[in-house]
């Protein structure tokens, strides 16, 4: 042995091992208590109540996906449901509910596409502008699972949905549907399908995990991506693990796909199906 050098004794190396130990059993601990969160296990209260203030629990937050160049489809939608103003806050204030447009950013920040994002932001205040996501086609189903970790950390609601920009929403309906899940901690409900897997690199809804899906080349059960709602404990576990959840040609297979494995309740709603026009519907597309 060298001089200057010390071995580490048998004693040092046990109790290097139960150090270690330790550390194991308090990270097991830490997603033992994560899980419980999820599970539902925390204040049922819809009233939060910090020192002398009381804030109101929102029912949900709706999160319209949109993109540059579709001011009328939001203009429409301002309109018909979602309201400006004084309207779209007492909405929030009175119901609960909580409604925005989301959308990225320019491939070259800054540009006209921005700024006129920014101008109609400035005048309407409901907008959710993810400054880390680049606007394009393809990276909607990222865009999707951003929106979702965005709202969970922003608001405590109950619910939170997902709604394209050219779907007319009843509030008032949804509200009444979504009040009788209350007693389901991992909710995810909609308009469920199964579509078509398309291997061809040259077709519209290519996918490129194509091969994963088996040789009958359907995806697996998921809610229509016109519309869809999870309860809160699935947006945090979207939080949570936003690093490692995978997605798929369509944001509405990948948010299915991170649902499939776990202990959730899907819930096919027939008023969800926004492109039936069926009696009760809570949604239309156009």
């Amino acid at each position: 042995m060298f001089m200057g050098q010390s071995a580490i004794s048998v004693d040092d190396t046990l109790k290097i091992i139960a150090c270690r130990e330790q550390h194991k059993k308090l990270a097991a601990l830490e997603m033992e208590l994560a899980a419980a969160r999820q599970e539902g296990f925390d204040s049922k209260h819809s009233t939060e109540t910090t020192g002398t203030n009381s804030k109101k629990r929102p029912l949900i937050v709706i999160g319209i996906l949109t993109g540059f160049g579709r001011k009328n489809n939001r203009d429409a939608i301002r309109k018909a449901w979602m309201g400006t103003g004084a309207a779209l806050k007492r909405m929030e204030h009175k119901k609960g509910i909580v409604v925005r447009f989301v959308i990225g950013r320019s491939a070259n920040r800054g540009d006209s596409l921005d700024r006129s994002i920014d101008s109609e932001n400035r005048q309407n205040d409901d907008f959710v502008i993810l400054d880390n996501h680049v606007e394009a086609v393809e990276e909607l189903p990222k865009k999707a699972k951003l929106f979702f970790v965005h709202a969970a950390d922003k608001w405590d609601a109950d619910f939170y949905a997902k709604v394209n920009d050219d779907v007319y929403v009843n509030i008032d309906a949804l509200g009444t549907t979504l009040a009788a899940h209350f007693d389901k901690p991992r909710l995810y409900i909609g308009c469920m399908k199964s579509g078509e897997v398309f291997s061809e690199k040259s077709h519209k809804w290519y996918e490129p995990d194509w091969w994963k899906f088996g040789d009958k080349k359907s995806y697996f059960r998921h809610a229509s991506g016109e519309l869809y709602v999870i309860s809160r404990a699935l947006a945090k576990f979207i939080s949570i693990n936003r690093s490692i959840l995978r997605t798929y040609a369509h944001d509405d297979v990948s948010v299915g796909s991170w649902f499939i494995g776990l202990d959730v309740k899907h819930v096919n709603e027939g008023k969800f199906c926004c492109s039936s026009w069926s009696a009760g519907a809570i949604c239309a597309g156009v």
